[in-house]
């Protein structure tokens, strides 16, 4: 497993203002809105459900329990709100919840190394524009992949699938940066060719490793969508801007 931590910034023009906002945007969701993941009814919500967005309708369903296989504990588990918004409009608002402190902090560390290079290349508003589509694009292909069955009704939330976007643009863009990273527990530098072609590697196998599965956890669906997404759409939104 590869870990990014950092980046080679040199040849930056401008201050990434958007960037910063989105990551504040992300953090003051999880606080505020969130409680800091306590406000279930909030997160469930405002969560995308592949089975809401395939047949337009909110869906309510009771809070349950389950057992855990080891300790024989019952576990609450939070049933779906009532979405005081259409249900399609929680594709854009999944993007800026998460379901903990590391899922965010993991989340906006990947933001914070990759987001301000392709912010310099497209500019402020190109590049929010560009990161959105990205995350819509991967929610789509989340609901796409659990359009059905019981992980049809399992909410997904998170900034991953635009980030992962994102650094769809940045492989293209800057393939030969360099990226500080931890590696088979050393730090080192690679070309980001490297580092994020193993992470979307990664992404792959695992993917394919976990289809099928009814439980929650990472949606791979939705980062190979957005980076895909990323990789389609980074030339058309630098059409019109002038090279450095």
């Amino acid at each position: 497993m590869i870990m990014p931590i950092g980046d080679d910034n040199t040849g930056r023009q401008t201050i990434p203002v958007a960037n910063y906002i989105l990551i504040a945007l992300n953090v003051l969701v999880f606080l505020v809105f969130q409680g800091m993941g306590a406000n279930d009814a909030f997160t469930y919500a405002f969560s995308t459900v592949p089975a809401e967005i395939v047949s337009g309708k909110d869906l309510v369903t009771e809070d349950t329990a389950i057992e855990h296989p080891e300790t024989g504990q019952m576990i609450p588990v939070s049933g779906l709100k009532p979405t005081p918004v259409p249900v399609y409009f929680t594709i854009l608002t999944s993007m800026f919840m998460h379901g903990g402190l590391m899922h965010l902090a993991g989340n906006m560390l990947f933001l914070w190394i990759f987001g301000d290079n392709i912010e310099d290349d497209l500019g402020h508003g190109r590049y929010v524009a560009y990161y959105l589509l990205c995350g819509v694009a991967a929610s789509l292909a989340h609901v796409l992949a659990n359009a059905s069955g019981p992980s049809a009704e399992i909410p997904s939330l998170g900034a991953s699938g635009a980030i992962s976007g994102v650094m769809g643009g940045y492989l293209i863009q800057h393939p030969h940066r360099r990226v500080r990273v931890i590696m088979f527990r050393m730090l080192t530098e690679v070309p980001a060719i490297v580092a994020i072609g193993i992470w979307f590697a990664f992404q792959l196998i695992s993917g394919l490793a976990s289809a099928g599965a009814t439980g929650g956890g990472v949606a791979y669906g939705a980062h190979i969508g957005g980076f895909i997404a990323g990789l389609v759409l980074i030339k058309p939104f630098l059409l019109g801007r002038s090279s450095s």
